[in-house]
């Protein structure tokens, strides 16, 4: 091949080389591009060192629980005298104060009862009275007028017509008291509560037909496993939520149960301890009561017993280092 003929080919390839080379490229340095997945690892590690000693704080320094209950003291009204209901004013989840009517009881055999005890009083008052101004006139006789014997009898039957007129008093006092038991108020306030009693039952001594649920003696009992409770004393501050609420209700400790169940302390029909043979290498802490007094109660916020709540306690000792 001549030279005129291998010219064209290397002008093309010449031209070809010029045509693809572009603009001249920055190098960028790659210790820098290197460098950048360190810092995002740094980054992420000293977040989770962060957030995990957070949770460890949470979950460990200060004692929580997800099992606590709402408590309440609970009034059973049962009559002290029996009778037909006459009246109920009040109707079931009604909000009562402290000396409000809640039913009446049929008060006529009693205020008979109280109208024959005064007239008694006022017999025995004449019996009384007449004896003592019989011995009055005794005692101002002579001896040989009256004998010490028939003195004696005169005194005695003072005596004896006076604690008769006594006794008469006490019936009469005690009729009052029955009639005024037929009116059953409320001791508390409250919430009449589960009212399954209607006008015309019969009410029976000592038979529960109202229950109150008593508005100021609301408190939360808090289930802690018993590794938890060195760290748990008397007075620490407490945070209280229950379940379906977002508000928190502060609370503080204010006392710890002194005794749980046990089962093998149990005894049997002789007498003698009931103990499981059974026994787990792994033993799961017992939960003891731990009592929160309830000191700010949000707005919105409607305790209701038996209500689930979830409490963080929050040692004193642990806020002051704070």
């Amino acid at each position: 091949m001549s030279d005129t003929e291998a010219r064209p080919e290397l002008r093309i390839a010449d031209h070809l080389d010029t045509t693809n080379a572009g603009p001249p490229v920055a190098k960028v340095s790659k210790p820098r591009l290197r460098a950048v997945p360190l810092v995002i690892t740094l980054a992420v590690t000293a977040l989770a060192i962060v957030a995990g000693a957070l949770m460890w704080d949470a979950y460990m320094g200060a004692p929580w629980t997800r099992d606590a209950t709402v408590r309440t003291y609970v009034v059973t009204m049962a009559p002290e005298v029996a009778g037909r209901i006459v009246q109920l004013p009040v109707k079931d989840n009604q909000f009562v104060h402290k000396g409000d009517l809640l039913l009446v009881i049929d008060p006529t055999d009693y205020k008979n009862a109280l109208q024959s005890a005064e007239a008694n009083v006022e017999q025995n008052k004449a019996i009384a009275l007449n004896a003592l101004m019989q011995l009055r006139r005794r005692q101002k006789l002579t001896d040989l007028a009256e004998t010490i014997e028939d003195r004696q009898i005169h005194e005695a039957n003072a005596a004896a017509s006076q604690a008769q007129y006594d006794a008469a008093q006490v019936s009469r006092d005690q009729a009052k008291v029955s009639l005024e038991r037929t009116q059953l108020r409320s001791p508390v306030n409250g919430w009449v509560t589960n009212l399954l009693t209607q006008v015309g039952d019969y009410a029976s001594v000592g038979r529960n037909v109202i229950s109150l649920v008593d508005a100021d003696s609301f408190w939360i009992d808090a289930y802690f496993e018993e590794t938890r409770l060195p760290s748990i004393q008397e007075g620490d501050p407490a945070k209280i939520k229950l379940m379906g609420h977002r508000e928190i209700i502060l609370g503080e400790v204010g006392s710890l149960a002194r005794g749980i169940t046990v089962a093998n302390a149990r005894p049997d029909l002789a007498g003698l301890a009931n103990v499981n043979p059974i026994f787990t290498w792994v033993r799961l802490a017992q939960r003891v009561p731990v009592r929160i007094n309830i000191k700010q109660l949000p707005d919105g916020v409607r305790l209701v017993t038996g209500l689930t709540a979830t409490v963080q306690i929050e040692p004193r000792s642990n806020s002051s280092s704070r």
